[in-house]
């Protein structure tokens, strides 16, 4: 039975973060209910569509999906159960931020049937938290965390470096505090101005400045060296986890597996009918809900995806990760050997370079070549 990764996005925000460009809205009012019986017929249309599977791996992401009922969540996962196998080890992920009032409802999510917890702290500093936009403060932060450790085995915390007038030292001093409530995952991400948010308008207005390319290198080295000596190994470029901790649903994104994505603006890949197709859902709240009523899903756009494409989307997957490209498993996605995907002159060049590593099995960024790596896929994939 094919494996299967299930994504459900919950659109909503207590408010709209100045660095996200992700498809999340501010509400003042939702239809639990609405919602609940929406997401449960779009799944049934999926079913209905892929067939008997074998479900690896549920994400609720967002938007805040800790904002959902708790209902809701336990419902979504009844109707996952219900349209395929849902493994007993299947990892069951929800996002939350670290205010009180999603604190407060953790424990009904663990009884709904979440068993790990991807924490947005994003800075352990006051400062830091209001330039960011965030609506938790620090002392908010460390009670969500201390009760997502004692309410789940499995757990992660988001955190944002680089930031504006942030020094390298207090980097690490941030790092080595979150360090002591000994998580087995965290997710490191540089900030980065994305175009569309309030935050990219600031900094074309000199508004604030972030810290020079140099610099963010350092930042970037100091996190390997202190998370990988703190006993978490870096297994995708800003992934470190305990052994056994990865993160086993974005394994299946970078691993270019099957997943289905429920929701308003979720993406999928899934292989249908002999070929690998690309979905999209409708990312407007509403339109996705009336499309859901009227047609029982709200897909936007489904393509076949070609050769080219495949092979562009699975060497940037899987060259994030500390394992990189399996050789077979790349061939069975895109249906030609990883050696005649490629231009052998370009492939040549960046291992003489240092930036790439391939053996008779893998092929896989260097530790310099993660560094650069937005700079070797686009010399890898030019056409």
């Amino acid at each position: 039975m094919a494996q299967l990764a299930v994504y459900i996005h919950w659109p909503y925000c207590l408010n709209k973060c100045p660095y996200c460009d992700f498809n999340s809205h501010v509400a003042e009012t939702i239809d639990h209910a609405v919602w609940q019986r929406s997401y449960g017929r779009e799944i049934a249309y999926w079913a209905d569509r892929i067939g008997p599977a074998n479900v690896t791996s549920v994400f609720f992401g967002g938007g805040t999906p800790s904002l959902m009922a708790p209902d809701s969540v336990a419902a979504c996962l009844q109707a996952v159960a219900s349209a395929w196998d849902l493994a007993d080890d299947a990892e069951i992920t929800l996002e939350a931020n670290p205010t009180s009032v999603e604190t407060g409802k953790l424990a009904a999510f663990r009884a709904a049937g979440v068993n790990r917890l991807s924490l947005g702290v994003q800075a352990l500093n006051g400062a830091a938290l209001n330039f960011l936009g965030r609506q938790h403060d620090v002392a908010e932060t460390r009670v969500a965390i201390e009760t997502a450790a004692q309410l789940f085995d499995h757990w992660s915390m988001d955190l944002i470096y680089a930031r504006p007038d942030q020094t390298v030292a207090d980097w690490i001093s941030e790092l080595e505090d979150a360090l002591t409530y000994e998580p087995e995952h965290i997710s490191a991400y540089q900030l980065t101005i994305e175009k569309g948010t309030p935050f990219f308008a600031d900094h074309r207005a000199g508004v604030f400045e972030l810290p020079e390319e140099e610099a963010g290198a350092a930042f970037y080295d100091e996190t390997n060296a202190r998370l990988q000596d703190a006993g978490l190994a870096r297994y995708e470029i800003s992934n470190y986890a305990r052994p056994g901790a990865e993160s086993q649903h974005n394994l299946a994104y970078w691993f270019a597996r099957d997943y289905v994505g429920i929701g308003p603006g979720a993406h999928g890949r899934l292989m249908l009918n002999g070929a690998v197709r690309a979905t999209r859902q409708i990312a407007a709240p509403a339109g996705w809900l009336d499309a859901v009523q009227r047609d029982g899903h709200g897909t936007q756009e489904e393509a076949m995806l070609d050769v080219l494409q495949l092979r562009d989307e699975v060497a940037m997957m899987g060259l994030r990760l500390s394992t990189g490209i399996d050789k077979a498993a790349f061939a069975a996605r895109v249906g030609i050997p990883f050696e005649r995907a490629f231009s052998q002159t370009r492939l040549l060049s960046l291992q003489a370079e240092g930036l790439l590593a391939i053996d008779a099995h893998s092929a896989r960024a260097t530790a310099q070549g993660l560094v650069r790596l937005n700079s070797l896929l686009v010399y890898l994939l030019s056409r």
